[in-house]
């Protein structure tokens, strides 16, 4: 059973959300939109501290906003690890071993993963970083899973403050690109909270990836599909910086004298007028679209699992981008049919039943609300969209104490069925959304929850194939 503090947390969280989402609901539809307007609301400040934005590579990640849509409040929070400028094997010598205040968990801490293989020969840094015992010298150097690369000190200015781009230098090492949706309901939440901060920088450390936490549209401001359709454009919006990105490289590069450095210069104007002064310098040189995972927590699984359909659906569109894996942890799935969980645990923790209920009724109009709404249940018959053979291996993450554990374990054995790797993960005495929420975030289930989503999706963002990096 959870412990006396959750369950106190719990309730005082119940009462809180139960009053704002009331709050909300008897609340003019008219007054929400004059509020929040075309533009669109993506975070309410008075719900949560917001972690500012950090350029040097703290805690070994550097971030960066970026407003990526002119018409609405998209945006999304880049979250860069330091290994894009060398291995990730170079950092074990100074990591193992160091310990500081507020670490997660005891270094030395070994436990058994849910595939069956203890950390042996593995340990945990400070923060969080599990990382393989170095056996000589030769091992630090050796070529990863994720390729070569050269060291590029002269990328980071003075004040450690990380530039990023540059066009004509090969000095950098490409990385996977997650898109991370945040929880709440549809209704809260925002990307640069302080508990999404913390969660995404734990994963962009463990996978290696660049993080892009996307700051959607929230209810009922922007009701259905706002929140989905952000999510999409922010996947158009990597092809689009990919592209850009080759156009600049390709026209952009100066080399030689008089005639060349003319024509470059032209090239340069052309390449501009293509829009490629408008590439994202971090995405330009570290990322990798066409090792593409989506991440959903909550109501973010929601999005994520439509943002895939629509990556199958297009297929060579997205071009270069590509799906590779999802994963979707403790999603917001629903049904007019109840099953075990619903029934039994309708009064869980944290987000029980009438709480979904009222974060269903903001976020879908009053013509389109029902629980068997496609936004909603996965597995309604006659769904439009392509079929669940073509959708990509899913990793599902499901607590004992959720009532909505069933519906997400049902949606997973479906994709089973028709040979789609769809493992589930369940974690025993845990609760909605505890390895995201704030004051969970650094008990040893969430960071166990973390090294097995690494451990899943590191087989399908490595360039050697099927291959675990530690």
């Amino acid at each position: 059973m959870p412990s006396i503090g959750v369950k106190l947390y719990s309730v005082f969280f119940k009462f809180m959300l139960k009053h704002r989402l009331q709050s909300r609901l008897q609340a003019p539809e008219n007054d929400a939109v004059g509020g929040g307007g075309s533009f669109g609301v993506t975070s309410r400040p008075e719900e949560e501290t917001a972690a500012a934005a950090n350029p040097s590579f703290s805690d070994g990640v550097a971030t960066k906003d970026i407003h990526i849509d002119p018409v609405t409040s998209l945006s999304v929070r880049v979250f860069l690890p330091d290994t894009c400028l060398h291995f990730p094997e170079t950092q074990t010598k100074s990591r193992v071993g160091s310990s500081s205040p507020g670490s997660d968990q005891n270094p030395a801490l070994t436990r058994r993963y849910s595939y069956g293989s203890s950390n042996n020969g593995v340990v945990s840094d400070s923060n969080g970083v599990v990382v393989k015992r170095a056996q000589n010298a030769d091992s630090i150097h050796r070529r990863n899973s994720y390729g070569c690369s050269i060291d590029d000190a002269n990328l980071i200015s003075e004040n450690g403050i990380y530039r990023g781009y540059n066009p004509v230098g090969n000095n950098r090492r490409r990385l996977p690109v997650m898109l991370q949706f945040h929880g709440g309901g549809f209704v809260s939440g925002s990307n640069d909270s302080m508990s999404n901060d913390f969660f995404c920088r734990r994963i962009a450390r463990l996978c290696d990836v660049i993080v892009l936490a996307v700051g959607y549209r929230l209810a009922p401001e922007n009701k259905y599909p706002a929140a989905f359709e952000d999510g999409l454009k922010v996947l158009h919006w990597i092809a689009k910086q990919a592209n850009l990105a080759e156009c600049s490289k390709s026209l952009g590069s100066s080399r030689g004298s008089g005639v060349d450095l003319r024509r470059s210069e032209e090239n340069r104007r052309v390449s501009d007028a293509f829009g490629a002064s408008m590439v994202e310098p971090w995405l330009a040189a570290h990322g990798d679209p066409s090792r593409c995972v989506l991440l959903g927590v909550s109501c973010g699984g929601n999005i994520a699992n439509y943002v895939a359909r629509k990556a199958v659906e297009a297929g060579k569109l997205l071009d270069p981008v590509k799906v590779v894996a999802q994963v979707l942890m403790y999603p917001f799935f629903v049904g007019s049919v109840p099953t075990r969980s619903e029934i039994k645990l309708a009064n869980s923790y944290f987000y029980d039943k009438p709480m979904c209920m009222l974060a269903w009724k903001l976020f879908l109009s009053e013509e389109e609300f029902s629980l068997d709404h496609p936004a909603a249940n996965p597995l309604v018959s006659g769904r439009e969209g392509p079929p669940l053979k073509k959708m990509p291996p899913t990793l599902t993450v499901v607590a004992e104490h959720d009532w909505m554990r069933d519906r997400a374990i049902a949606y997973s054995e479906e994709l089973r069925k028709v040979n789609v790797d769809a493992p589930v993960l369940e974690y025993k005495d845990a609760v909605h959304e505890f390895a995201t929420l704030d004051m969970l975030l650094k008990t040893p289930q969430a960071q166990a929850c973390a090294e097995d989503i690494a451990i899943w999706v590191k087989k399908y963002i490595s360039l050697r194939g099927h291959e675990f990096s530690y």
